[in-house]
């Protein structure tokens, strides 16, 4: 396995502030868009937006819209967040969608809209938009249109040597194992928007830095039968001893707290809409769902249960279902 210290790659995202005046703009896409000294309205009054302006496969896009001179006015109460790739053919611009997501308020005073799209680990490095769509009046819409640049990042490819047991586990088909990640789709799918208990920047779930994987790590399975097959890694894993503390990334509810096949004894919490943190292989844990937990509070103990080549944690991060980048989290205070 490649040198931990060699391969970890990570990548602050730019955070962008950017000022907006008033005025109603139309709902179609610009061919070029705005820059942070571009002075545009909303309605009679102004926003001011803080974004990830700059992030790398894997990472959120996200944004906090905080409105200004709202108090005779009537907010918005439904908006869409959209992220696009800018294409450029023959000198003129195009654009494709990525990926749609709601918005929600996350804070009153002032009122702070908040939303995140998710980016794969396979999204091309390049130019993208973000719409910020307010569907007050479909017919004429508030937009707001924003820079976003997504960087290359080599991500570690590694070849994991299952033995018997673990070969059994990777290629269990069986009914109580679909069962399981029927259970656990349900969970990663479900978009509460009265679930605000963030309070990040989250923190990593154990006091060790002892990375033994990586998240998008390319991975392919040696089964002891002499086949294979490949998948992504989708989290962060410790090499930590049976028994290390595990602590709760930042403050939310239990949603998930059971053994499965895969991931053994198993902990999901929710922070945000949509946006869930995962623990597993763990030898035990001390919550049950519907527990409320802080950032830093103790879920369990770290273990070797499941497919497991040795004990481990393993740490998630889920947004709207699809995997992303978990130190993003760590480095970043989203609002």
């Amino acid at each position: 396995m490649a040198n931990p210290a060699d391969t970890l790659v990570m990548r602050k995202g730019i955070i962008c502030r950017v000022l907006f005046f008033s005025l109603i703009v139309s709902s179609h896409l610009y061919t070029s868009c705005l820059s942070k000294d571009d002075p545009t309205i909303l309605s009679d009054y102004y926003v001011t937006c803080d974004y990830s302006s700059t992030i790398c496969p894997g990472d959120p896009v996200y944004l906090a819209v905080t409105m200004h001179g709202y108090e005779d006015q009537t907010l918005p109460d439904t908006a869409e967040l959209t992220l696009y790739r800018v294409i450029e053919a023959d000198e003129e611009k195009n654009t494709k969608k990525i990926s749609a997501t709601g918005m929600y308020y996350v804070r009153q005073n002032p009122p702070v809209w908040f939303g995140m799209v998710p980016t794969s680990t396979w999204i091309e490095p390049g130019e993208y938009l973000l719409e910020v769509n307010y569907l007050n009046d479909p017919e004429t819409p508030d937009v707001i249109l924003l820079p976003v640049t997504v960087d290359e990042k080599e991500f570690v490819s590694e070849t994991l040597y299952l033995d018997a047991r673990n070969t059994a586990i990777k290629t269990d088909n069986s009914k109580q194992r679909a069962a399981q990640i029927d259970r656990l789709n349900d969970v990663l799918f479900t978009t509460d928007n009265t679930a605000i208990y963030y309070d990040g920047p989250f923190m990593e779930p154990c006091a060790s830095r002892r990375y033994t994987s990586f998240f998008g790590d390319r991975r392919v399975y040696q089964y002891n039968t002499g086949s294979k097959s490949t998948n992504l890694h989708y989290g962060v894993d410790y090499g930590v001893p049976v028994g290390t503390p595990v602590w709760a990334c930042g403050a939310g509810k239990v949603v998930l707290a059971e053994y499965r096949n895969s991931t053994g004894w198993s902990v999901v919490i929710e922070h945000l809409p949509g946006l869930y943190s995962l623990y597993y292989h763990m030898d035990s844990f001390t919550v049950e769902e519907g527990q409320m937990v802080r950032k830093g509070e103790e879920i369990g103990r770290s273990g070797c249960t499941g497919l497991a080549t040795g004990p481990h944690l393993h740490w998630e991060l889920r947004l709207f279902g699809e995997a992303v980048n978990p130190h993003f989290f760590v480095e970043n205070q989203l609002f």
